[in-house]
């Protein structure tokens, strides 16, 4: 029991982290764009983070509770790993100021710790096969959505002033950075949520079919809303200022376009990056001014940042998962 309760608590650690991490995500661009100063922005942001279980279903965290390993292979030292490899992860890349993904050093983790476990015959291929789609379709998604809208939007306005339309877009802004915050709890807090349903499970601690107890809820988005109360002012940097620079009515493109992906992915039960996401959508608003608007090789460093989180996460979670193993966890 007491094993249980602190993998619950590194949980949910991991979770913070993620808040902390992602930060950037659902506030860059507002704080970029000077509409909130970061203090305001967090706070904004965590609170939207933090009511989304009122607007999602959990469809999320039953993907990763039963859909990247079998069930069946879930114990304590394939969760230690998995948590470790990706915490670990997440701690790199946040002191490197790296918007890498959480949600796929989760998933790398936990695949990691599985195979080392029971070998390849351990991963669920069509739910992995479905999140690794989604690492090239989100960002992808989230592009070209950004780069229409901004066109759409920028015709629209071609006869308003341009103070004008700053001005506007600039109250618009708060409606959609909270709709991107709202995707951000829904889908990111999920992720642990299906981590410790699926331990409780392996406990015996909860029957019948494979759900989300509310106290398990609204300790992840809790813990969630919390990470992004501290903020992650390194990657705030790199999301808002360094790919391109916005402006209010860039950022609100940038904002809906992640907005309406990240709702499409979790109704569907996708566990996608919010970070991939929004930086598509970040490079789509600036390639929609001109392609020297983007700063191309910082692009290139987060791509290549996304290909290495999953294999890297899951070798440490691997690691991990066979030190827990010296340390007696089963």
């Amino acid at each position: 029991m007491t094993l249980l309760v602190i993998l619950i608590v590194v949980a949910l650690l991991f979770d913070f982290l993620n808040g902390l991490h992602d930060a950037a995500n659902s506030i860059a661009t507002i704080v970029s764009t000077r509409v909130l100063s970061p203090r305001y922005a967090v706070a904004w942001a965590a609170f939207f983070n933090f009511i989304a279980f009122l607007v999602f279903g959990l469809h999320v965290a039953a993907t990763i509770g039963t859909g990247i390993v079998a069930p069946a292979i879930i114990s304590d030292q394939v969760i230690f790993g998995a948590l470790m490899g990706a915490i670990i992860w997440n701690v790199v890349t946040w002191l490197a100021g790296i918007p890498s993904s959480s949600s796929h050093a989760l998933i790398g983790g936990l695949v990691g710790a599985g195979v080392a476990k029971a070998g390849w015959s351990a991963v669920v291929w069509s739910g992995l096969g479905k999140t690794a789609m989604a690492i090239v379709l989100s960002p992808a998604t989230g592009f070209m959505l950004a780069l229409l809208l901004v066109l759409i939007v920028s015709w629209s306005f071609v006869k308003v002033a341009p103070f004008r339309v700053d001005n506007l877009f600039r109250h618009i802004q708060f409606l959609s950075a909270s709709a991107y915050s709202l995707g951000h709890g829904g889908n990111d807090a999920q992720k642990t949520m299906g981590i410790i349903a699926a331990l409780l499970f392996a406990h015996d601690m909860e029957k019948g079919a494979f759900h989300v107890p509310f106290w398990v809820v609204l300790s992840c988005q809790s813990a969630m809303a919390l990470g992004t109360l501290f903020g992650g002012w390194r990657i705030v940097r790199t999301m808002g200022s360094r790919i391109t620079r916005l402006t209010p009515l860039q950022g609100v493109c940038a904002e809906t376009a992640g907005s309406i992906t990240l709702f499409m992915a979790t109704y569907m039960g996708i566990p996608v990056s919010t970070t991939h996401t929004i930086t598509g959508a970040i490079i789509g608003v600036g390639a929609a001014r001109r392609a020297s608007a983007v700063r191309w090789n910082v692009a290139q460093d987060i791509v290549v940042a996304w290909v290495v989180t999953m294999p890297a996460a899951a070798l440490i979670g691997a690691v991990f998962y066979f030190l827990g193993g010296a340390l007696g966890m089963q």
